[in-house]
């Protein structure tokens, strides 16, 4: 009746970006999500001289794992070379998967990013 969900390693898993607009500005990454998908409801519900998009600042550390996105690495790839870039000091070998795999479930429940296989 039920059936059981397959689980799978999360460090596995590859990352890959929905969101195609950004800027970056002295290391730091700003998503443009546009506030309505349609052509139609921006030209009609968002006032003139208004921006389209919203406007989302990454800090230093998701700016250099939003970089590091790019649809072929996987996430224990993106935690080594963050962990290889970044000195962290006094701090257990595992911190950088779990802040880094923190992070990115929280870029796929705001859905900018999305997971596919290896």
């Amino acid at each position: 009746m039920f059936t059981k969900r397959k689980t799978q390693n999360f460090l596995t898993m590859i990352p890959e970006q929905t969101v195609k607009e950004f800027t970056q500005t002295e290391g730091i990454v700003t998503l443009l999500v546009p506030k309505f998908k349609s052509e139609t409801l921006r030209k009609w519900l968002i006032p003139k001289r208004k921006s389209t998009h919203f406007h989302i600042r990454l800090d230093e550390t998701g700016s250099m794992v939003w970089i590091l996105i790019d649809g072929k690495r996987t996430v224990e790839v993106i935690c080594n070379e963050l962990a290889d870039s970044l000195v962290i000091q006094e701090k257990p070998a595992n911190f950088m998967e779990e802040r880094v795999t923190k992070y990115l479930s929280e870029l796929y429940k705001s859905r900018f990013i999305k997971f596919k296989s290896e």
